[in-house]
């Protein structure tokens, strides 16, 4: 039996595959397979993955004809996954030497539902440990509980789909998958979703996975439309905490995060050359009417816990008066 699916979506990636190929032979067993979706990428990246497939044990290449997204390359390796347990990596990222097998004991130790872990975020030469935002560690708790409270960061807001380790039963269940064709925040859906539904989980202090950070190709350095696609998410996210039973008070979490991210990203649109100007402009008009959508009386409230730069763009927004990017 397959122990861990490791599921590595690429896309014009060729600078940086081999970093995550290297890690990947680095980590082979023969009872953990590596799903490599290349998604259609226009670069040397095919070429890499051709050699990979053929010298990597455990490697399976899967393309696709036409690119579709983070989100949808992640679908196909799932959907292709026959493992355990399922975790992710991005194809320019890397791996820890023996990291898998240090993840895979751990949560089969716990034996929890999924596992999250702390990571080493990749500045150019410069190296920070990322934590996880939540407190007790080792210890399988239900991940309802880590989703508050609404205005300190928690285990929700740390949306990095890579950082931990799934058991299949959440496969099986539909929680695992995430929503097709989100080109960006595709992991904050998800999130939310796997405390909310799944039994049980766990948080690691176990460093092994190395997250580049500002190169260029990154859709979070691009500013055009595809960036937008968080107000998508943010929407899904309201929906479905919404239909929760404990709607009353886990929407003024999901509310709150929603305007931190709506008023990071008007901040970005004043910075010379972050966004196209049709990108900026319609940015505004979707952040505006996304305010609308929300529960007015949740919304007050979030506004009124935020600081006065971020709360005053919001209420400029909200109230259809310039200078909201200001």
């Amino acid at each position: 039996m397959v122990k861990l699916s490791v599921v590595v979506p690429f896309y014009n990636v060729q600078t940086y595959a081999p970093d995550a190929l290297r890690s990947l032979r680095a980590n082979a067993r023969d009872d953990f397979e590596f799903l490599l979706v290349d998604d259609c990428s226009t670069d040397e990246t095919p070429e890499l993955l051709n050699r990979a497939e053929r010298d990597l044990p455990g490697a399976v290449l899967l393309r696709h004809e036409h690119n579709g997204g983070l989100a949808t390359a992640r679908n196909t390796g799932l959907d292709a996954a026959r493992g355990e347990y399922v975790t992710f990596l991005d194809g320019d990222d890397w791996y820890a030497p023996g990291y898998l097998t240090q993840l895979v004991d751990a949560v089969s130790s716990l034996g929890c539902d999924f596992v999250r872990t702390d990571h080493v975020r990749c500045d150019g030469r410069t190296r920070s440990v990322q934590r996880v935002p939540h407190g007790r560690r080792g210890e399988p708790v239900s991940p309802r509980s880590a989703i508050l409270p609404a205005d300190r960061s928690t285990s929700v807001d740390y949306a990095f789909a890579w950082a931990g380790v799934y058991h299949r039963r959440l496969l099986d269940r539909g929680l695992l998958h995430f929503t097709d064709g989100l080109r960006t925040a595709e992991d904050r859906p998800w999130i939310w979703r796997l405390h909310r539904e799944a039994d049980s989980f766990a948080v690691l202090g176990l460093l092994g996975i190395f997250y580049r950070r500002g190169i260029s190709s990154s859709l979070t350095r691009i500013g055009d439309v595809r960036q937008l696609d968080f107000i998508r998410a943010f929407d899904q996210i309201l929906e479905e905490t919404a239909r929760d039973a404990d709607a009353s008070s886990l929407l003024p979490k999901a509310v709150r995060t929603y305007c931190a991210i709506i008023s990071h990203h008007l901040g970005s649109a004043a910075e010379p050359n972050r966004f196209e100007p049709a990108v900026a402009r319609q940015l505004r008009a979707m952040s505006a009417a996304a305010l609308r959508r929300m529960p007015q009386d949740v919304l007050t409230e979030a506004l009124n816990s935020m600081d006065v730069q971020r709360a005053g763009r919001l209420r400029r927004l909200r109230r259809g008066l310039p200078g909201v990017a200001a």
